[in-house]
């Protein structure tokens, strides 16, 4: 399996994403192809952590209006990723 850089989008960061940190769950906007096993790898190599486990969910469209037309937003991956005991993502420490 190769490891491409564009599996991980962006993190997420909110509320609730802030408490699941305590927990060392971080949470990431990822491409809708990728797998549980590329995106552990990818957050393996990208922030040199190794994580237990990797949640994947598929984030479905919603209704929406722009301008009075009708219109959704677009689909997409969200993963939650588990880190051992100690360790931490350090671009979120910052926020």
């Amino acid at each position: 399996m190769e490891f491409n850089e564009d599996i991980i989008i962006e993190p997420i960061v909110t509320e609730k994403s802030n408490t699941m940190r305590e927990r060392n769950k971080y949470g990431f906007k990822v491409d809708s192809r990728s797998n549980k096993k590329q995106i552990k790898r990818a957050i393996e190599v990208l922030f040199n952590v190794r994580p237990l486990k990797c949640n994947i969910i598929n984030c479905k469209r919603k209704p929406r209006r722009v301008r009075y037309q009708p219109g959704y937003t677009a689909t997409w991956k969200k993963a939650i990723v588990t880190l051992r005991e100690g360790e931490k993502i350090s671009i979120f420490e910052g926020v």
